[in-house]
């Protein structure tokens, strides 16, 4: 039975196609030229007694017609039956548009890539044909730090933030992923927080917990795991102290978001940042310092 997480991807990729181009171009693809991405449903009717559906599958269009078709497999171990249904997939979805198509499997680790990677032969002609799968791990995935890309392209912002946590730059990857959960509604940026949580080792999850805490307040965590990972450290935070220590650890999340966009804070700011004992006020910029340009707009009513 497929996964929340598997599930999760899927929905990444049938709500967002425009993801994929991007996604392909990281492995090198040389995409056509195209005007638009349509998304599809991932049924693939074939004269057989066996019904076959593809996690996502996306048609490239120009405006002759279409110009490429993908289908996405999210594969979170190596399974000996995907060998025998992705020839088909792609076959199918090659007859019914007539246009070049490609097999796009996303991986979350290096063991089920290799195993992805590996051309799939058909076992006839002089040479085999064969299949090769476009294999995308988590260090293919494309790094996103701006916040220009990360509204126009927010599942992309997330999957970055899931799998960039070891990039020098990774609080400005987190960073740009809550700019891109903004713009999902709440059960959407819940299940996406959950999913980056999850998704972190220890030291990573600290700098994401920083920002995540300093942004959302009344968040329900959706998985176990991480319900029991917040209540350690509301534990650890509550045994720290009161108000004082809780102010502290609100400028220290402010200045963390500030540092992370690459946002230059002057002595005036950060000294009006440090001696502000407001907790709702505190709460407020950190806030806004996922979205504002300069540290000074931190204070405009």
């Amino acid at each position: 039975m497929p996964s929340q997480q598997h599930e999760l991807i899927i929905d990444m990729f049938r709500a967002r196609p425009d993801m994929i181009p991007p996604l392909l171009a990281a492995l090198g693809w040389q995409l056509p030229e195209f005007d638009k991405i349509e998304n599809l449903s991932g049924d693939l009717p074939i004269l057989a007694p066996t019904e076959y559906h593809a996690d996502s599958v996306a048609v490239l269009h120009a405006a002759a017609g279409p110009v490429l078709a993908v289908v996405v497999e999210v594969q979170l171990r190596p399974d000996p039956d995907k060998r025998w249904s992705w020839p088909v997939y792609v076959a199918a979805l090659r007859a019914r548009w007539k246009c070049p198509t490609v097999l796009l499997v996303l991986c979350p680790d290096d063991r089920t890539s290799r195993w992805a990677a590996k051309p799939i032969d058909f076992g006839y002609g002089h040479p085999y044909a064969r299949l090769v799968p476009l294999v995308l791990d988590p260090s293919s995935v494309p790094v996103v730090t701006d916040l220009e890309t990360a509204n126009t392209l927010p599942e992309l912002a997330v999957l970055s933030a899931a799998s960039h946590h070891t990039h020098p730059d990774n609080s400005k990857v987190f960073a740009a992923a809550l700019a891109a959960l903004e713009t999902f509604d709440k059960d959407r940026a819940d299940l996406y927080y959950d999913f980056i949580l999850t998704r972190l080792p220890q030291a990573a999850r600290s700098v994401w917990e920083t920002l995540m805490t300093a942004t959302l307040r009344n968040y329900e965590y959706q998985s176990d795991f991480a319900r029991r990972y917040f209540a350690q450290g509301k534990q650890r935070g509550e045994a720290e102290g009161h108000k004082k220590g809780e102010a502290e650890g609100e400028v220290r999340a402010l200045l963390t978001v500030l540092e992370a966009r690459g946002i230059t804070v002057s002595d005036e700011v950060r000294d009006r940042i440090t001696e502000c004992t407001d907790i709702e006020l505190l709460t407020q910029w950190v806030r806004s310092a996922v979205t504002v340009a300069s540290a000074e707009e931190l204070f405009e009513e």
